[in-house]
């Protein structure tokens, strides 16, 4: 378990527990609606384990000192290669800015260097205008831009 402080005081990240599901659920609508978007679920966060954990692929949580959920990363491996995809980093809309972001990102990235994973790409939504914070954070930490929504890393 990595220990991140934030202002906002300890957080902790570990990985997924099926008790923080509807903490984590209301998380992500909560970030979506920060970012002005519909606040729509996608159908992995319903079931973690089965859209990730069962097959091999990850998924942390970021939690603060009263065990609420207030960041996501999730990543799945892609078959065939040394590759990943990066799935759902959420940060909760009054902790953005602090780290905790990177933190989780480098959670990920940790867990998938051992296990052999060179590559690290990641899908970003459309319009940019919406998401210019993604297109923002993902180069500022090494990524770069291989088709219009798509950026890569190599670990």
């Amino acid at each position: 378990m990595d220990v991140y402080t934030a202002s906002a005081g300890r957080i902790r990240i570990l990985p997924y527990e099926s008790r923080f599901r509807d903490d984590l659920i209301f998380m992500v609508l909560l970030s979506k609606d920060a970012l002005g978007r519909v606040p729509r679920l996608n159908e992995d966060l319903l079931d973690i384990e089965a859209a990730y954990l069962d097959k091999g692929d990850m998924f942390w949580l970021a939690l603060d000192e009263n065990d609420r959920v207030v960041g996501s990363v999730g990543v799945s491996l892609i078959a065939g290669g040394p590759e990943a995809f990066l799935h759902r980093l959420y940060v909760k809309p009054g902790l953005k800015r602090q780290g905790l972001g990177s933190a989780l990102l480098e959670t990920a990235e940790t867990w998938l260097r051992s296990r052999g994973v060179h590559t690290l790409r990641v899908h970003l939504g459309e319009p940019k205008e919406q998401w210019a914070a993604s297109y923002a954070f993902y180069p500022a930490r090494g990524f770069t831009l291989t088709a219009p929504t798509y950026m890569l890393k190599k670990l």
